[in-house]
């Protein structure tokens, strides 16, 4: 069962599915399998994550190409009254049977996340299996903006640690999430929720994100960060 509140699930939306299915199957060994419009990715027989095509909306609007985290909730319709009420943007919300109720929400600060009602919908986030989803985080430039949001949406915990990050605890007190501020010099000018996946070994890792046409963005002690092939959507890799 998953916990109400908590991130469990990342899918990506690309321009192009047919070059970016290829980079993450030779990444992660995923196999994409084509459900309607939407494309599941298969890690042997477990399901690991999704991907789509950018609806033209957003290609018209220059949307970059990006991972995106979604968030179980107990009420859809609870949280996206609570989300505007609280200077959220609600850019879509709909409902699909057999399935669940989805809405694509932006922080006041801009950083998208998916909230998700339902049951079918499964959890793909592991603690240390390899090739699979296994931390989400929030890269923002100034943090006061979004800590009453999000504690008011998602009744989280939000607390610094020594290191200047915030870590999410969700209200069982369970550590879920980061949050770091990051000055746009840094960051670039966009807010986001960013994925971490497990992997066997960074320096194998890293040869074939490369060789695949992904970008070294910056290192850090025990994990990476790198765009894909678009040169936009960035995830982590860590060692597990």
């Amino acid at each position: 069962m998953i916990i109400p509140n908590n991130p469990f699930f990342a899918d990506i939306s690309t321009y192009s599915p047919k070059k970016s299915i290829p980079f993450y199957e030779r990444v992660f060994r995923w196999k994409y399998y084509k459900n309607n419009n939407y494309y599941l990715a298969f890690l042997a027989d477990i399901e690991v994550s999704g991907l789509y095509e950018t609806p033209e909306k957003f290609k018209q609007m220059r949307m970059p190409h990006f991972w995106m985290t979604y968030i179980k909730v107990a009420n859809l319709n609870t949280t996206i009254d609570k989300a505007k009420q609280l200077g959220g943007i609600i850019e879509l919300s709909y409902e699909m049977i057999g399935f669940g109720k989805v809405a694509l929400i932006r922080d006041p600060q801009g950083a998208g996340f998916t909230i998700y009602e339902g049951d079918q919908l499964k959890n793909n986030r592991t603690k240390n299996t390899k090739n699979t989803l296994i931390w989400n985080e929030l890269h923002v430039s100034d943090i006061t903006k979004i800590i009453p949001f999000y504690q008011g949406i998602f009744n989280w915990e939000i607390e610094k640690n020594q290191n200047e990050v915030y870590e999410v605890l969700n209200n069982k007190g369970e550590y879920i999430a980061d949050i770091l501020e990051i000055q746009n010099q840094y960051k670039g000018k966009y807010e986001y929720w960013v994925c971490t996946f497990g992997i066997e070994n960074l320096a194998t890792s890293k040869k074939l994100i490369l060789e695949n046409g992904g970008n070294l963005i910056s290192k850090e002690n025990n994990r990476m960060l790198f765009t894909d092939n678009s040169n936009e959507a960035f995830f982590y890799i860590k060692e597990v």
